[in-house]
């Protein structure tokens, strides 16, 4: 059995991740298996150059292939803040500030198309891959529903008119959401090259 390890401590991403491979003969392993590793910086501007360098930070303490990935909210009307500090875009740095903080700017804004972008790096002994995922929608003006995190009370994707991220379960969520359509493209990169 293939371990794949995920270069995230992030629970609520493990889950998602678990349940994406949950029919595949790999056993997935994240950074809560292996707590003694530091937490891996974050000194780019893009998402490509952010994830490659936490899965090459993450490889230095493991063996195998290490998948890392950076993602955020890119909001048209903002010039595509948050972007790469969606995780850290307010003060706080928590979920429910960096929701009022994007609200409060967004308001009085007609344009208020946006999208979830997660960019993959699979870094192994052949080197880096790349493997991207978007899930375009618009920003609400207001919280709905109880699941997922984040950003998804207040994203709308398109794919489900009417209905905010955090309002989908999670069968339809990683249906269309950006990590899982990043994941998708991932399980066809591992039949090919695996």
């Amino acid at each position: 059995m293939t371990t794949l390890i995920f270069a995230t401590s992030n629970a609520h991403k493990v889950e998602e991740i678990k349940a994406f491979f949950a029919d595949t003969p790999y056993t997935i392993q994240s950074l809560l298996d292996f707590p003694d590793i530091p937490e891996a910086p974050e000194p780019f501007d893009t998402f490509h150059q952010n994830a490659e360098s936490k899965a090459k930070f993450v490889q230095q303490y493991t063996n195998g292939m290490v998948i890392a990935d950076d993602s955020g909210l890119v909001v048209d009307a903002l010039n595509g803040q948050p972007g790469v500090f969606s995780k850290r875009y307010s003060n706080e740095g928590t979920a429910e500030a960096n929701n009022v903080k994007l609200l409060s700017n967004m308001k009085g804004l007609s344009n208020r198309t946006a999208r979830f972008v997660c960019v993959f790096a699979i870094v192994d002994q052949k080197g880096t891959q790349y493997i991207e995922g978007v899930c375009e929608g618009n920003i609400a003006t207001e919280y709905s529903g109880q699941g997922g995190f984040g950003y998804d009370p207040i994203f709308l994707p398109t794919d489900f008119i009417g209905r905010s991220m955090a309002e989908l379960s999670m069968a339809e969520k990683n249906s269309i959401s950006h990590r899982g359509r990043a994941l998708q493209q991932f399980k066809k990169f591992l039949l090919k090259h695996i």
